[in-house]
């Protein structure tokens, strides 16, 4: 048993703001424990149904003994249905049942003209059978990337099911139609800040934005926001989908989707 004395024991809950002593928080609402050291030394672990944690880090530059176990239920092939859309559906509904925050936000990446890859987080707003839906400014910098380069990659992760998607396509633009009608769906604090805000731009301080805000309140004030017409969805078409899901000893279950035409070829892959 380690000496614990001079160090100070403490529940983390997920809600309770950060403190000086516990520098940081899982995001479970499952119990966890920290134990924490003076200094920048901190163990962690947890014991819960199906889930190990345990690591003792040196913050904030060592991260290699910061490991998590999986103990959840393997994906068989047997389990997969043959449309990736409709396996998709199932997970999705999984994470909605689960309660997990933000549950359709997703990483994308695009690439710049010189090769230079780039990652951000979006947001899902809508998938079918013709692909997968996220809304920005055309003009940002993920725009401008698509304008020249419209292969993209999303990835979401679900930590509270041991879950990852990750999705390879092309992303073509929405049309105007379907762009307006979901503008108009959004809050009207929403809807302003895509005319205030001219993404990825440099700005020299937060009160140009403010001032912007200010004047545009005034200008569509009792009338209808239009949709900017530099602002829209974009929808990317799967080219390739892979569902993973966590398991012990780091031996994960991966079954890659692969368009053939109007079907799909599923492939296990190595972990």
């Amino acid at each position: 048993m380690p000496d614990l004395s001079g160090r100070v024991f403490c529940h983390v809950d997920k809600n309770a703001p950060l403190h000086a002593s516990c520098p940081w928080r899982l995001q479970d609402e499952r119990s966890t424990h920290f134990l924490v050291v003076p200094g920048s030394a901190i163990s962690a672990f947890s014991r819960t149904p199906g889930r190990l944690i345990f690591a003792a880090v040196n913050l904030p530059f060592d991260l290699i003994a910061l490991r998590e176990e999986y103990f959840t239920k393997g994906l068989r092939r047997i389990d997969l249905d043959p449309d990736p859309i409709k396996e998709f559906g199932i997970w999705f509904t999984a994470a909605v049942e689960v309660g997990i925050s933000e549950m359709n936000a997703m990483a994308l990446a695009t690439v710049a003209e010189n090769g230079q890859p780039t990652t951000r987080m979006v947001l899902l707003k809508g998938y079918d059978h013709d692909g997968f839906v996220f809304y920005t400014n055309y003009l940002s910098e993920k725009g401008l990337h698509l304008e020249k380069n419209p292969r993209a990659g999303l990835v979401i992760h679900w930590k509270e099911l041991e879950r990852q998607i990750r999705i390879d396509g092309i992303a073509e633009k929405v049309s105007r139609e379907e762009s307006a009608r979901y503008f108009h769906s959004r809050p009207l604090g929403s809807q302003l800040g895509a005319w205030v805000s001219h993404q990825s731009d440099v700005i020299d301080a937060r009160r140009i934005l403010e001032a912007r805000l200010s004047e545009l309140e005034e200008r569509f004030a009792g009338q209808e926001i239009p949709c900017p017409p530099y602002w829209g969805g974009y929808r990317v078409k799967p080219e390739r989908i892979e569902f993973w899901q966590g398991r012990p000893n780091r031996l994960h279950d991966r079954f890659r989707y692969t368009r053939r035409g109007e079907s799909w070829r599923i492939e296990r892959l190595a972990p």
